[in-house]
């Protein structure tokens, strides 16, 4: 490949990509003044995310932590209760639950997929809690533990059955961050519609984008009704303005949700073209000494939202953040994956269960360019100087070997 000796631009590590249908639908918003939180975009948006996500009702919020919050209330989730939540993840499910609350318990990731682990899940379930009182509880703590909330992180879904037939099995509500899986398939199906209620975010980074924005996802019409009543004020009369309750000022604006379906009109293309970055990657980066590429399991179908790989430093000859700093001064924008919960000093009183792998992948990980409109060419100049970092070009060549990375069908696309 041609590659320039050095970055023309800046290389970001997700910018939005704005196109389609964008303009012309805001302009509308603004032309007509239906800019605020009710409007036609707004509900136009709402069916679209049904249709796309695949579930029965869907509520758009101002942000996706919002979301959050509001369906771990409308799923039970009441003050001084237990969430069981992933610990690698970004910090907005950990805080919700907090928000209304109630305490999380930080569950470990597993090694294959980096997702929830449901082995741990259920281990911490049958060995520290018991039923008391009529209800399932942490035998350290004696709250009640009241829901299971996994996190599908970088584009790539948990194993949701496990999940699922752990939370029957005792009885909990299952609360599903959905944000970084928009478009993605766990068996076939959509993620975000297996369970019986989920979030999305549309923050700048991710496969689209109202700005800010999200939503709650459900297949019960009773929680998509509350989530609907909470998101507005939980306001009973609109002439009079009587509210039956505390709510809160959540809802998505009309502005915001008119450049949200002009990027739902596209999101099968980015997909597409986000599976297309993941290839070339795994092509290019597989013989590189020291490098682990991200797997794709043979039941799911990943966005591939934010391609990370991780790097063994006797191998690759330096450390994850120090390939950050090298590649920062090339010009290449990178990032570690978040501390993980469990050591967040926001969070240092809640309980976290044997977190060693999520330890693990935190001092490994890291998270290259993929925005869906990265040029092929500063993807080499990405790829080139990732393999500039590695040891030497004749440790290179000794250790070839096939890839490593698990891709059920990202070379067919």
């Amino acid at each position: 490949m041609s590659v320039p000796e050095t970055a023309t631009t800046f290389i970001p590590l997700s910018a939005p990509e704005i196109r389609g249908n964008a303009w012309r639908y805001v302009k509308e918003c603004l032309d007509t003044g239906w800019v605020s939180s009710v409007g036609e975009y707004v509900n136009r948006f709402e069916g679209m995310i049904t249709e796309a996500v695949g579930a029965p009702a869907a509520v758009a919020t101002c942000n996706g932590t919002s979301a959050l919050h509001i369906a771990l209330l409308v799923s039970g989730v009441r003050p001084g209760d237990e969430v069981l939540v992933s610990t690698l993840t970004f910090i907005a499910p950990v805080n919700a639950i907090r928000y209304v609350g109630a305490w999380p318990v930080l569950i470990d990731a597993e090694r294959q997929f980096w997702q929830m682990d449901p082995e741990e899940l259920r281990d911490f379930l049958k060995n520290n809690c018991q039923y008391s009182q009529g209800e399932l509880r942490n035998r350290k703590s004696g709250r009640p533990v009241r829901a299971i909330l996994p996190v599908h992180i970088l584009g790539h879904p948990a194993e949701m059955h496990a999940i699922l037939s752990i939370a029957g099995e005792f009885g909990l509500a299952v609360i599903e961050d959905a944000t970084e899986c928009l478009g993605a398939k766990y068996r076939g199906v959509n993620v975000g519609s297996t369970g019986q209620i989920a979030c999305f975010s549309f923050n700048g980074n991710k496969i689209i984008t109202t700005g800010g924005g999200g939503a709650i996802v459900t297949s019960n019409l009773e929680w998509a009704t509350k989530a609907r009543y909470l998101t507005t004020q939980a306001k009973d009369d609109s002439i009079e303005f009587v509210h039956g309750e505390i709510g809160y000022n959540y809802r998505l604006t009309n502005i915001q949700a008119a450049l949200g379906c002009a990027q739902l009109e596209m999101l099968a293309e980015y997909i597409e073209k986000k599976r297309a970055i993941a290839a070339r990657y795994q092509e290019a980066l597989h013989e590189i000494p020291g490098v682990t590429l991200m797997r794709e399991a043979p039941w799911a179908r990943s966005i591939f939202w934010m391609y990370t790989i991780l790097i063994e430093e006797e191998q690759f000859g330096m450390s994850a953040r120090a390939a950050l700093n090298k590649l920062a001064s090339k010009g290449i924008q990178t990032r570690p994956l978040w501390q993980p919960m469990h050591l967040s000093p926001a969070h240092r009183d809640c309980e976290a269960f044997r977190c060693e792998t999520a330890d693990w992948l935190h001092a490994r990980a890291l998270s290259l360019p993929c925005s869906v409109g990265l040029a092929e060419s500063d993807q080499d100049f990405v790829i080139e100087s990732l393999r500039s970092l590695s040891s030497s070009s004749k440790h290179r060549l000794e250790h070839r070997s096939t890839p490593r990375a698990i891709f059920s069908d990202v070379q067919r696309g």
